[in-house]
């Protein structure tokens, strides 16, 4: 009897005393830790979706991103054919497009509230302008006639509720009022028309154009470069501009108090060419798209999310902390007791995410980043019962969510502070435990 008792009192003794066990509970609650973690994710990809529901459903009142592609001038071709029923007459449009082209566009961004949930419209005023040349053959093989008198332009908008004035074009010396929908929807499929008389299409001459956008839209204005030469030139106070699509600026200036930016495109940078015949080239001409995106400077939920991929780090450096004073100090420190700072950790997290909601993330990360360091301070407390040790682990904790801060500022370089930034945290710990007997350790706790 003495026996077993001598037994089950060793493995009570091993159990209490044996590092290796520790370290192996440690592990599985870190594994476990991640549970909530990502159910932590899921929350924030919640929000964010809701968000984006927000960004959607504000966008469709005001207008959504906005491209616009044109003037496009057809002229209607009349051709004979035959068939078993005898001859009959077809009409063939031909595409035109301007020789040059030139925009200029003032942008003026506003930030509208759905809820908590901020979105970023835009109204702009964009100038158009630019000629036609006539100079394309056109295939006079049982041609019949050219009926410039039906000629008409073509201004694609991909948005038409963005439009807030009256368009008017200055064609030559004519005025003409823009009318609604285009007649060329193989190629552009929403847009106005302006209805063109023949009187100028037949004098050899180029043909001058111009008219003003009055137009809103949300998050981004593209434009498709149809012109033999393009130029476009935009200027905005968005201090945080991201450009895209098939061609970036020649010139760009971003600051704080706004962006200039400026493209030149030649009709030998894209794949379609300077007219056609046909329905042709519609594909080519969304893909020749560019432009500028008014985005908010780094999301939140973003930073939120890139914040909850560190949390392993965050809960393993906080646990190796309570272990090395456990089994240098000799205090022991019970698994629940653990388990409660896990916790603690885990919901900074969630206070991050509710308080940027309502406020902008450096403050909240401020704020939740000081309750969660004051919780598990104050609490260790209790634990290590020495304050030198509470002091460094308050010294620990602040690096780490001021590495974690900085990690987060950056974009380019997140990846390379991050990497060196845990090699010296390894560092650190093997240099201050490399005079530490480990099986030592083990045989006098045993």
């Amino acid at each position: 009897m003495s026996t077993e008792t001598n037994i089950t009192d060793r493995v009570n003794n091993w159990m209490k005393h044996s590092v290796t066990l520790k370290l192996v509970s440690i592990t599985i609650l870190v594994l476990l830790l991640l549970i909530p973690t990502s159910m932590i994710k899921s929350i924030i990809s919640e929000r964010e979706q809701l968000s984006s529901e927000a960004i959607a459903e504000v966008s469709s009142k005001w207008a959504n991103a906005q491209t616009i592609n044109g003037p496009i001038l057809t002229i209607p071709l009349v051709y004979e054919a035959e068939n078993k029923d005898g001859k009959y007459e077809t009409t063939k449009y031909m595409h035109i497009l301007p020789d040059e082209l030139k925009i200029d566009g003032q942008v003026n961004p506003e930030k509208l509230k759905r809820g908590i949930y901020e979105i970023v419209v835009y109204k702009s005023k964009v100038g158009v302008s630019g000629q036609f040349q006539l100079t394309q053959k056109i295939d006079q093989n049982n041609l019949k006639s050219i009926n410039y008198n039906d000629a008409f332009l073509t201004i694609g908008l991909s948005d038409l509720r963005g439009i807030k004035e009256n368009i008017i074009v200055n064609w030559a010396d004519q005025k003409i009022k823009a009318q609604p929908g285009s007649k060329i929807n193989a190629i552009i499929s929403s847009g106005v028309t302006i209805g063109l008389s023949g009187e100028h299409l037949t004098s050899g001459k180029p043909i001058p154009f111009d008219f003003q956008l009055n137009l809103q839209g949300s998050e981004n204005l593209s434009f498709t470069p149809i012109g033999s030469t393009t130029s476009v030139a935009l200027q905005s106070d968005w201090s945080s501009p991201s450009f895209n699509g098939n061609f970036l600026p020649n010139d760009r200036s971003v600051s704080d108090s706004g962006f200039t930016a400026s493209w030149k495109v030649l009709q030998l940078n894209r794949n379609f060419p300077q007219s056609w015949v046909g329905n042709g080239y519609s594909k080519s001409m969304d893909e020749a798209g560019f432009g500028v995106d008014l985005i908010l400077p780094m999301d939140d939920y973003q930073k939120s999310m890139r914040s909850s991929k560190y949390a392993i780090m965050t809960i393993t450096l906080t646990f190796l902390i309570f272990f090395l004073v456990e089994v240098l100090q000799g205090r022991k420190i019970h698994a629940f007791q653990y388990t409660l700072v896990g916790l603690a950790l885990s919901i900074f997290y969630v206070l991050l995410i509710s308080i940027s909601e309502h406020t902008n993330f450096n403050l909240a990360y401020g704020i939740a980043t000081i309750a969660t360091v004051s919780m598990i301070t104050l609490y260790s407390k209790s634990v290590f019962k020495q304050t030198k040790i509470v002091l460094l682990l308050l010294a620990v904790l602040i690096g780490i969510y001021g590495f974690l801060f900085v990690t987060l500022q950056l974009t380019d370089f997140a990846l390379l502070l991050g990497a060196v930034g845990l090699s010296a945290i390894l560092g650190a710990t093997m240099y201050f435990t490399r005079n530490v007997n480990w099986y030592q350790l083990k045989s006098e706790a045993v």
